[in-house]
């Protein structure tokens, strides 16, 4: 494929083209306030240390479950957006896969909406 300077996509200072996405993840309801901070604040450094940047992060709080999952009910869930690229995603998918701690996640790329 053959662009023209003005239709090259742009790209950072790395070369990696950047995308939004949003993230959601349930931390398990019985972690004290504290502990569950510092959980959120971790899962949140692991991707900006590996590139991406934080733009909004929303705690919906303690939910009920649609179902019963690992025999809870309820779980803390959070909502965050951020631009990155594959680096972060990947990192934070292994990640999340063996902290005990978080019940679910999953990370959806949102569409440009101009």
């Amino acid at each position: 494929m053959v662009f023209s300077l003005a239709e090259m996509p742009i790209r950072p200072e790395g070369g990696v083209q950047m995308k939004k996405y949003e993230l959601m993840y349930i931390v398990k309801p019985h972690l004290e306030e504290d502990a569950r901070n510092a959980l959120i604040e971790q899962l949140h450094g692991i991707l900006t240390n590996n590139g991406a940047t934080i733009e909004k992060v929303d705690e919906w709080g303690l939910r009920d479950f649609a179902y019963e999952i690992d025999h809870m009910t309820k779980g803390y869930y959070v909502v965050t957006t951020f631009t990155s690229d594959e680096e972060a995603i990947n990192e934070f998918n292994r990640l999340t896969r063996i902290n005990r701690d978080v019940v679910r996640h999953m990370i959806v790329r949102l569409d440009d909406q101009n």
